[in-house]
């Protein structure tokens, strides 16, 4: 939905990086305690009967800074556990934060010809006499990266130390608002993707996705920060930009941005040139990236511009990552490399509420859900059929945007669209993870920075801990339920799945140093924040619901709906379908394959398919053969060999009329038979 992080999930995680020195608090006793971390008996931390415990009779427990041990087993063992004893684990928390960086630097640094002893290669100046507080290694001066998550409410950056050997992806956006998507059955794609699809979990189909766009429609909120968004201050100090919401800058503003040369130095070099090229040319109107339109004296929260495609702009990074994957599946050089779709990970935009005059809340809270959530197709669609989004500067207010949010690029009716849509989801198995922006409960701000987060964490999952199912099991997924408050049931089940502790610190330990303090309990349970207002978001969902699905059963698009959609749409609408809830085994059935594959309505999508592709070549026949009877065209059609082409026509039309091509289409989505004259 607008405002979910569709611009952001782009980005490089690069450019919200900070570095700083790796603090030493008082040299010998911080000292001390690394020591006492490197040489604890480690084998003593577990539970009785913990999972995953180690048979330490086999093998002892591996030093830490053994060559056996790598720097993300490090972090794990140093991260709080449910399956580390109580006695561990407040042993874990005793020690003071800044020494985790210590523990980890030298452990990135250490080498086995050291022989143990490292003590000695890390150092800090003299200061005035006093150890000073940045460690060093011999006389390099060590520097730790950090990573804004969220902000405080004083408006200061929540920042964590990231690994030491942590590297941002590098991210490929080649679509925006507008692609087209096919859905094939796996037989009939390279052998190649076979073993991709086992370990994927998608045996019967792939979804295939393509742009139609060559420039992207962004928004670069950071901008306003000098020389944050280095990608948006390249592409603005480029030719032939589309831009909107800047403030168009006379001749005087920009010498003045130019004079003042302590700011105007934090710009990156392409927009340093920009400006500078603005005077020189005496230019009537120019931007600058951090400079948004006023309106009504106000700056606007939603700055625009076309940004053309990265992989159009470096076709060099999309060819690496071509042919990398081309080298891992063995894929020969001349064949095409498929890349079906592999995660969805969609974006919600919460607000807290924000009151109006009197007691009455001008835009009611929607900041219910923690930073990541899984959804079953049930819940799932109950959502895509709403679209709810909180406040966003993308929009002029806060509610439902319609169906899959795109309607109105599309010349059919949300029902077509969204029967078109479960079906995709049932045959591929593809599972949707939604992450939050803005707020998470009321109280805490993380504007975009979850979005330019989780491509990280997502691309450094195998397919396995990707699979909902392993993650549910794991613990690392826990389940909503409905509740009473105030005497009143609330349907907290609608907001499916929520990530847990034990999921930031099993997967966050692959780019945090400390997984543990970075999504904390306010942030992962919202409802600590505000038991009132956690209620009262969920209640705004479901009224929100009901009223968008009444809309579907007023208008008579319902008698349209495949039957999954047809019983949602009642349950969203009257609580119930058949005197069935969403829980009802009979209604989770019907969003399976199996049921799917099975019914009649699946059947008739197939032959509505059939019937529009055999009207197509037929209407291919009629039109190439009354070109070849018309007088004129006779000797065109000759030189054309429109005998030839008759020939491929007319056996086409044998092929699309036949059972055989029929059999084809299963694992497709077929046609809603709705559509079709």
């Amino acid at each position: 939905v607008s405002g979910g992080g569709k611009s952001e999930i782009s980005k490089s995680l690069r450019d919200y990086m900070l570095y700083g020195p790796i603090f030493v608090a008082d040299f010998d006793n911080d000292m001390a305690l690394v020591e006492q971390v490197f040489n604890k008996d480690y084998s003593q931390r577990w539970k009785e009967g913990a999972q995953g415990k180690p048979d330490y009779e086999k093998r002892p427990s591996r030093p830490i800074l053994s060559d056996e041990r790598s720097l993300g087993s490090v972090i794990k063992l140093l991260t709080p556990s449910l399956q580390y004893t109580d006695e561990f684990n407040a042993w874990l928390a005793s020690i003071p934060s800044h020494i985790y960086a210590i523990v980890f630097i030298i452990k990135r640094f250490y080498r086995n010809d050291w022989d143990g002893e490292w003590r000695s290669r890390f150092r800090v100046d003299i200061v005035n006499g006093a150890s000073g507080n940045e460690l060093k290694i011999g006389e390099r001066k060590l520097v730790g990266t950090y990573l804004r998550v969220g902000l405080l409410a004083s408006g200061d950056w929540r920042t964590f130390k990231v690994r030491q050997d942590f590297m941002p992806a590098v991210k490929l956006q080649t679509e925006d608002d507008i692609t087209a998507s096919v859905v094939v059955p796996a037989s009939r794609t390279e052998a190649s993707l076979a073993t991709y699809a086992a370990a994927s979990g998608l045996a019967l189909s792939h979804k295939f996705a393509v742009n139609c766009e060559y420039r992207l429609f962004q928004r670069p909120d950071d901008a306003v920060h000098r020389g944050l968004d280095k990608q948006t201050e390249w592409d603005l100090a480029q030719p032939e930009n589309f831009l909107s919401n800047f403030e168009p800058l006379r001749q005087d503003a920009v010498r003045k941005i130019v004079s003042h040369i302590v700011d105007f130095e934090k710009f990156t070099p392409p927009m340093q040139e920009m400006l500078r090229a603005a005077i020189e040319s005496n230019a009537a109107y120019t931007v600058s990236s951090d400079q948004v339109r006023l309106v009504d004296g106000v700056p606007t929260k939603n700055p625009r511009y076309l940004q053309t495609r990265p992989d159009l702009i470096d076709p060099f990074s999309a060819y690496v990552a071509m042919q990398s994957m081309r080298f891992g599946r063995a894929i020969g050089a001349h064949a095409p490399v498929l890349m079906p779709v592999n995660a969805v990970l969609t974006g919600r935009r919460n607000n807290p509420e924000e009151r109006g005059s009197g007691t009455r809340a001008k835009i009611r809270g929607l900041a219910v859900y923690n930073p990541i959530h899984y959804q079953e197709l049930p819940e799932l669609f109950m959502e895509f059929i709403c679209s709810l989004t909180g406040k966003s500067p993308s929009t002029t207010g806060a509610g439902s945007e319609g169906a899959l949010t795109k309607s109105p690029f599309n010349a059919v009716r949300p029902i077509v669209d969204l029967n078109a849509a479960l079906v995709s989801y049932v045959l591929t198995g593809l599972a949707a993870f939604s992450t939050s922006a803005g707020y998470v409960g009321p109280r805490v701000r993380i504007d975009h920075d979850i979005s330019l987060l989780v491509p990280e964490i997502w691309c450094r999952l195998t397919p396995r801990e990707r699979d909902p199912r392993h993650m549910i099991a794991l613990g690392h997924l826990e389940r909503l339920v409905d509740f009473d408050h105030g005497g009143e049931k609330i349907l907290a089940s609608r907001l499916g799945y929520r990530i847990t502790q034990r999921f930031v610190n099993d997967y966050f330990g692959r780019i945090f140093d400390n997984p543990a303090k970075v999504f904390d309990e306010p942030l992962l349970r919202p409802e600590t924040q505000d038991a009132e207002a956690f209620a009262d978001g969920i209640k705004n969902i479901c009224e929100a619901q009901q009223r968008v699905a009444r809309q579907y059963l007023e208008d008579g698009s319902i008698d349209d709906a495949v039957p999954p959609l047809r019983a949602l749409l009642h349950i969203m609408a009257e609580g119930h379908w058949e005197g069935k809830d969403v829980h009802d085994p009979a209604v989770r059935h019907l969003f399976t394959r199996e049921y799917l594959l099975a019914s009649d309505w699946y059947a008739a999508r197939l032959r509505a398919k059939q019937a529009l592709d055999v009207k197509l070549w037929q209407r291919h026949l009629a039109y190439l053969t009354a070109f070849m009877e018309k007088a004129p065209y006779r000797a065109e059609s000759v030189r054309l060999g429109g005998n030839l082409r008759k020939n491929d026509v007319q056996a086409e039309l044998l092929r699309v009329q036949s059972d055989a091509y029929l059999g084809m289409l299963r694992g497709m989505i077929g046609v809603d038979p709705s559509v079709v004259a």
